[in-house]
């Protein structure tokens, strides 16, 4: 094994960070630093965190961004509660927090209360906007998307549509944890914390930069991408034989040469109102329908076995739960085998399936899974220990119900795979 994945070795070994998050944002970037060797304590309410048990949309969200921490379940309205959380603070590096405005403050949680307590810490908020006129509002990954531009450009004229994904909480993390990042590298050099915050509007608003500024700069509005003038004339979603779907891209002159050489097209390369890409795409809505008619032929297997011998972009129309059986994911390490404690999912048992690990190499070797994600107060009894306090006091924190712990190891019951429960 390369020694960047001895945890002792990684980037951020020997940092502490405590986080009280929930949904998506928050735990992205405690993820995100617990990944890259951080000691991250998500800090959760005796009922535990809610995305614990959403169902729907949401069941996949605590079992993704909560991989490599550890949890103590605390009462941090009951004075003992807090003044375990000041304890954990005190040596802490980062504290990460993704509470509506005005909670942190409520709780004596905020940052002018916890730098004069820890004048080292680094503490990031993560909000729906950066302090300005809308601050005050509730938001969320759909609602900046569709102020901020995004869900315009993903639907079709009309019809405004939210990505298939989280993307903005899942990068407003990111960004938060390339705050901590930013600030743990300056505190190197004035020995002081500072606060952090990112926003999923103003991350919003990064996405679709690209689109304001193809405005500025041709003074044409950018069209919805269902819609959007291509740049290619081949660059889009093919219907083939037996009703599959593949995506083909030809977007060079010798792509096109190819591209008819390898289909018997001899005629249209022959042809010089195809000579150049850009006549192709002005020629596009006669010659896409003919090729169109001419791909049904071939299945989708076939056709991507010839694009990629002849080295052309095309893709297959995957599902999300296809990728669990992807060969270059499985091949190259960028799935890890979990075993889900009953309470990280809605399914109230073990489940034993694969996560996707963070899309990046260090020393040639993907970030590896260091530990599940934490049962509910799975670590409160080690770190009640480490603070100093009793087996006495715990047992009395637990009956008062100021704290609760639990104990749960993956080999404590079998549980079936991913697609056994999705087949049941």
């Amino acid at each position: 094994m390369n020694d960047v994945q001895n945890n002792q070795s990684l980037p951020y070994s020997g940092v502490r960070v405590i986080e009280m998050t929930h949904m998506v944002m928050g735990p992205t970037c405690g993820m995100v630093l617990a990944d890259l060797g951080a000691e991250v304590i998500k800090v959760e309410p005796i009922a535990g965190d809610s995305t614990r048990a959403l169902r729907g949309s949401g069941a996949g969200f605590f079992s993704t961004f909560n991989r490599n921490k550890k949890s103590i379940a605390v009462d941090v309205k009951d004075p003992r509660g807090l003044e375990i959380v000041h304890k954990l603070l005190g040596n802490a590096d980062v504290f990460s927090e993704n509470f509506k405005s005005g909670t942190m403050d409520k709780l004596g949680l905020s940052y002018a209360a916890l730098s004069k307590l820890n004048p080292r810490l680094i503490y990031v908020s993560h909000k729906g906007f950066l302090p300005g006129p809308y601050d005050h509002r509730t938001a969320l990954d759909e609602v900046v998307q569709m102020m901020g531009g995004l869900a315009y450009m993903t639907g079709p004229e009309g019809r405004p549509l939210r990505a298939g994904t989280s993307v903005n909480d899942i990068m407003g993390g990111m960004f938060g944890a390339i705050g901590a990042m930013a600030a743990l590298a300056q505190r190197e050099r004035t020995g002081h914390g500072q606060e952090v915050q990112s926003a999923l509007f103003e991350n919003n608003v990064f996405l679709v930069a690209q689109h304001m500024m193809q405005f500025a700069v041709t003074g044409k509005a950018a069209a919805p991408m269902p819609s959007r003038i291509s740049a290619w004339a081949v660059y889009d979603v093919f219907s083939v034989k037996e009703g599959e779907q593949i995506f083909l891209a030809v977007v060079s002159d010798t792509q096109w040469a190819l591209f008819c050489d390898a289909f018997g097209l001899d005629e249209l390369k022959a042809d010089e109102r195809f000579a150049t890409n850009n006549q192709r795409v002005q020629a596009r809505d006669w010659l896409l329908p003919r090729l169109r008619t001419h791909m049904e032929a071939f299945s989708a297997a076939q056709i991507g076995r010839i694009f990629e011998r002849i080295g052309l972009p095309y893709a297959p129309i995957t599902k999300p739960q296809d990728l669990f059986d992807d060969p270059h994911l499985l091949a190259t390490g960028g799935l890890a085998d979990v075993t889900l404690p009953p309470d990280a999912s809605g399914a109230g048992q073990p489940v034993i399936t694969r996560t996707a690990l963070l899309p990046l190499t260090l020393a040639g070797e993907r970030l590896r899974l260091r530990a599940a994600p934490p049962a509910l107060g799975q670590n409160t009894q080690a770190l009640l220990s480490e603070l100093g306090y009793t087996a006495e006091d715990l047992r009395q924190l637990t009956e008062a119900g100021v704290v609760r712990r639990q104990e749960w190891q993956p080999g404590d019951q079998t549980s079936p795979s991913a697609n056994e429960l999705a087949s049941a």
